[in-house]
């Protein structure tokens, strides 16, 4: 039996209980996420089509229904008055629409709150490059960014043009002039906005995510061309992350990529976001600095030794995931067993632990 779901009402209830995640589909409760464990809200009985149907006929446009029945998916945001901003996916699964959505906090959070090494401030000092934020889906990787962004916006006047989809945070204007532009409501491609980018006098330029080789290949040359782009991968680590943007490009063009690359990288952030019992998520965070050692392995195609730059250089501020996790768990801000489930190497970590 169909239910009148309210959006602002079931919103509402999501933010109050300190939710990060919202699930709607057939068949079960809405399901909500708190500190990375799923639970539903047993008090809503189990979801029928015409359920979801409603809640969507509430933060649709036309046009965007109309997307939707074409694409079978779509991403938008919307926003629950002036509290909180929610990054949303619809999709269909088994000839079904479900709901995914995401809490966003109307402010940028401030650097020093997030828990990030000191080091992450000053990438936001650069003024040309690439700086590449990874790890998997939901680990922080947009509000690091937005994070980076709103120091420049608060320290030093430049054209800053993001590209997203959708828009997340919500920038105001301090010193800086931001321009956020939203797939299908202000362009209509990646590609296009990419191309595009380079004729709007931008000097920092955020992609909201590098999906293939033409993204990848923008993000190269407008960091090329002197300008300070952040950008986002799904891959576990700095090495990975080289790998992936190599191996993306057709064999042929690799060399020319590696090279490209070596010169325009400035850094690597990884991170994930681990359950913390007192202080809700912490992030462990690898970082990666670009130095003479990092574009020569980087041109030489021998990013396997990229972990041992790495463990040679934590006086300038380069860290392990490992070694960013062995400190959580020393200090008790996290527990060996989440710290096991997020490292990618178990024996390491455990090697970290047992030195100290």
């Amino acid at each position: 039996m169909a239910q009148k779901l309210n959006v602002a009402q079931l919103l509402e209830k999501v933010v109050s209980i300190g939710a990060s995640d919202l699930h709607l589909s057939v068949g079960v409760s809405p399901v909500i996420r708190i500190n990375t464990a799923l639970s539903s809200l047993p008090e809503i009985s189990p979801l029928v089509v015409e359920d979801i149907e409603f809640f969507l006929s509430q933060i649709l446009t036309q046009d965007q229904k109309d997307v939707l029945d074409v694409n079978k998916e779509l991403d938008l945001s919307v926003a629950l008055g002036d509290k909180v901003r929610f990054r949303v996916n619809i999709f269909y699964q088994k000839g079904y629409p479900s709901v995914a959505m995401r809490v966003i906090p109307l402010t940028v959070p401030q650097m020093d709150k997030l828990g990030l090494p000191p080091i992450i401030e000053r990438l936001s000092d650069l003024r040309q490059g690439l700086v590449l934020v990874v790890g998997p889906t939901g680990h922080g990787k947009s509000t690091t960014i937005a994070a980076m962004i709103d120091h420049i916006n608060a320290t030093r006047a430049e054209h800053v043009i993001t590209i997203e989809d959708p828009i997340e945070y919500i920038f105001p204007n301090k010193k800086s002039l931001i321009e956020q532009r939203e797939m299908y409501l202000d362009t209509h491609s990646w590609e296009v906005a990419l191309k595009a980018v380079l004729r709007q006098d931008p000097n920092v330029v955020f992609i909201g995510e590098m999906r293939d080789h033409e993204s990848m290949s923008a993000a190269l040359t407008i960091s090329e061309t002197g300008h300070l782009v952040f950008t986002t991968l799904h891959t576990n680590s700095a090495a990975q992350t080289i790998d992936r943007i190599i191996d993306s490009f057709p064999e042929h063009q690799q060399d020319q990529i590696r090279l490209q690359l070596s010169q325009v990288l400035e850094a690597v952030v990884s991170q994930r976001l681990v359950p913390s019992p007192t202080k809700g998520m912490v992030p462990a965070v690898e970082v990666l600095l670009s130095n003479t050692a990092v574009r020569s392995l980087i041109r030489e195609g021998k990013s396997h030794q990229i972990n041992n730059v790495i463990n040679t250089n934590a006086s300038r501020g380069m860290v392990t995931l490992d070694s960013s996790l062995a400190g959580l768990v020393k200090s008790g801000d996290i527990e060996l067993k989440d710290a096991l489930n997020v490292t990618n190497s178990q024996e390491e970590l455990r090697r970290l632990l047992a030195d100290n």
